[in-house]
């Protein structure tokens, strides 16, 4: 009896987190995708905080059956808020939400038609979605640990990484033991821990965004390269060599047309301690993200090529390429984060009158 009220007060204070925590990130930063994915993540970790209590299976079929396709398809919302987090260039499209919605959409039906008519239809579905989520968390960490060294603001990467680990390790361990359990209802301590790990990981990142700064949580759009110095900081001597010294690299060594450049070993090459790097882009140069300074400098080489009556006939990949860019898609996307315009209507501006 003391497990089951220790575990419906910590689920029960976990919604009240979580439902906070959406409305006040929806609040400050609906505008930016960021923001947005993640108000719907902390929407969707409610419904696994019920669905995943001892117990929630003698709940009615009406309530259980939502409750568990939402807890589901909130797996594939953990994979997009990893992508959003890491990568400020990228954008959710009507993909990514048929992609949920047929995760759900199984789900859904997995609960309330191959449960009455198949079992054993019905339980090999839901194992096969259990192995899904499990791959999405995967993909989810293989993300962050690819990209996370490429974010410049060190708060936010140190709340960033603890929130995708600590999300993916207690989803992962989790979904293991469903799996192992052949089906079988969670024993009350598990689900009193399970309870216990999520309202701690809650309560963490709640009391984070209350300290740190938020605006370096959650990237808000631009349309245009961020300025040069930033206003109100003058770069000191050494930073003042440092920057002549970077600049004659990216503009005579055109080191950004390497597309598997690392802030490592772009601070290697200048022989600077990385820290100090990230600190010079972010801090004097304004970027947010070691991707998105390269992507400004090969953006303003494409944006000269296009806008050269001499190359109006090279096409559009061809310039993309040259510039450091691995295929078209990723160019197109970021020189209208940058310009507004995709790279054809550009090239039209640029051309003179007939």
């Amino acid at each position: 009896m003391l497990i089951s009220s220790l575990d419906f007060a910590l689920r029960s204070a976990t919604v009240a987190m979580l439902l906070f925590l959406a409305a006040r990130v929806w609040r400050d930063f609906g505008a930016a995708w960021s923001g947005r994915v993640t108000s719907a993540f902390a929407l969707g970790s409610v419904f696994y905080a019920i669905a995943s209590a001892a117990g929630f299976s003698a709940q009615p079929l009406w309530l259980r059956a939502p409750i568990i396709a939402l807890s589901t398809g909130d797996i594939f919302v953990f994979w997009i808020f990893t992508r959003v987090l890491f990568d400020e260039e990228f954008r959710p499209d009507w993909r990514h939400f048929i992609g949920w919605l047929g995760l759900t959409g199984v789900s859904l039906a997995n609960c309330t038609f191959l449960a009455g008519i198949a079992p054993n239809a019905a339980w090999l579905t839901g194992t096969a979605l259990e192995l899904a989520s499990l791959v999405f968390i995967a993909l989810a960490l293989a993300h962050t640990v690819g990209n996370w060294t490429s974010d410049l603001v060190e708060s936010r990467r140190r709340l960033r990484l603890f929130i995708v680990v600590a999300a993916a390790v207690h989803g992962g361990l989790f979904n293991v033991l469903r799996l192992t359990s052949m089906g079988a209802e969670p024993a009350p301590w598990m689900s009193a821990v399970n309870a216990l790990t999520l309202a701690a990981i809650v309560a963490i990142v709640l009391w984070s965004l209350t300290r740190a700064a938020n605006a370096d949580l959650f990237a808000v759009e631009q349309r245009v390269p961020p300025p040069a110095p930033q206003s109100g900081i003058a770069p000191a001597a050494a930073d003042m060599k440092l920057m002549e010294q970077l600049r004659r690299e990216m503009a005579e060594g055109r080191l950004y047309r390497d597309e598997g450049l690392t802030i490592g070993a772009l601070a290697l090459r200048l022989k600077v301690p990385e820290y100090r790097l990230r600190q010079l882009i972010n801090r004097t140069l304004g970027y947010r993200n070691f991707k998105t300074f390269l992507n400004a400098h090969r953006i303003e080489e494409a944006k000269s090529a296009l806008a050269d009556p001499a190359q109006r006939d090279v096409p559009i990949t061809t310039i993309a390429l040259d510039a450091g860019f691995q295929s078209l898609g990723p160019f197109n996307r970021a020189f209208k984060t940058q310009t507004g315009l995709t790279p054809s209507e550009f090239r039209r501006e640029q051309a003179p009158p007939a």
